[in-house]
């Protein structure tokens, strides 16, 4: 039986080599808020329109690349069911104690087929700043950088494809809202949670646990280009566009952190309901679905993942 548990992403974590240099990239630049740093050196952040603790996680490390991502659920029992849907669906579950981040209550995590490490947990304090919700402004903190809106999604890369969509579909709830299939078999899947284009993406890839890129919304297709400007003016190196997807619909535009992480910041994209037909792609296309405007692939955007 279907379960409306799953809501949306709740919080990434990903490695850095150097923190200083990742809390002004993701602070001054795309325009997040640090909120706190663990006793541990993690340091925690947020977009402006978050009312959750934290949606960004920064761990210091000797190799970029991603730790986990994870999702909040309804309430508190939904954890217990999904883990035991998890379970029956043959993948070990652990528990992660409330407060091993701080303002996240207690969490089940997993490991899926393609090698990423998912977690799921219900509660997370109130986010400081948090937006007003009695006669709110269009905004609370004076907006910067490049004003991202919140955390969205994650585009991540490893083996056993179908069988991470099967896991997803089944055993999450989650929808395909568009996918690419190659003479050789499913190449790619854009998975949705809710009323999004996706809220993660898997692509096929030999190696495990790899990370294509995060994002974050923007408001409009003018601010895509405000981030332009603000990545050319100090000097970020930027990977493509600004441009669009065919897949999803999404404007863009694709950067590195000083770690190597590949971060997007994108607006548009289409609004799916559950019940929509599967959007697909083909060997013929896929160019344009990648690159709308550009309508050719991309060998360094589609190869280089941390």
């Amino acid at each position: 039986m279907a379960m409306t548990g799953v809501l949306r992403p709740g919080f990434i974590q990903i490695r850095v080599l150097d923190m200083p240099a990742a809390i002004e990239h993701y602070t001054k630049r795309i325009g997040l808020h640090q909120v706190s740093e663990g006793a541990d050196g993690r340091a925690y952040l947020k977009a402006a329109d978050e009312f959750d603790h934290h949606s960004i996680v920064l761990r210091r490390a000797d190799r970029a690349g991603l730790d986990l991502m994870a999702f909040k659920v309804r309430e508190d029992a939904d954890l217990d069911a999904f883990a035991r849907r998890v379970e029956e669906y043959g993948i070990a579950v652990d528990a992660v104690p409330a407060g091993e981040q701080p303002g996240v209550g207690r969490r089940i995590g997993f490991t899926i087929p393609s090698g990423h490490r998912i977690e799921l947990f219900a509660h997370s304090d109130a986010s400081d700043p948090r937006p007003r919700v009695h006669n709110p402004d269009v905004w609370e903190v004076e907006p910067h950088g490049m004003a991202a809106r919140r955390f969205d999604h994650a585009l991540v890369y490893g083996p056993e494809i179908e069988k991470t969509l099967d896991f997803f579909v089944k055993v999450l709830d989650f929808e395909c809202a568009e996918r690419v299939d190659m003479p050789d078999g499913l190449l790619a899947v854009w998975l949705s949670c809710g009323m999004k284009a996706h809220d993660i993406a898997f692509v096929k890839h030999p190696e495990p646990g790899k990370l294509h890129h995060l994002s974050f919304e923007l408001e409009n297709w003018q601010a895509v280009g405000h981030a332009a400007d603000v990545i050319t003016r100090f000097d970020i190196s930027v990977d493509i566009g600004p441009t669009r997807h065919g897949i999803t619909r999404g404007q863009t535009i694709y950067f590195f952190d000083p770690s190597g992480n590949r971060c997007e910041v994108f607006a548009g994209g289409y609004t799916y309901y559950p019940d929509n037909p599967t959007r697909s792609w083909d060997e013929t296309q896929i160019g344009k679905g990648i690159f709308y405007y550009e309508r050719v692939l991309n060998d360094a955007f589609l190869s280089v993942v941390t």
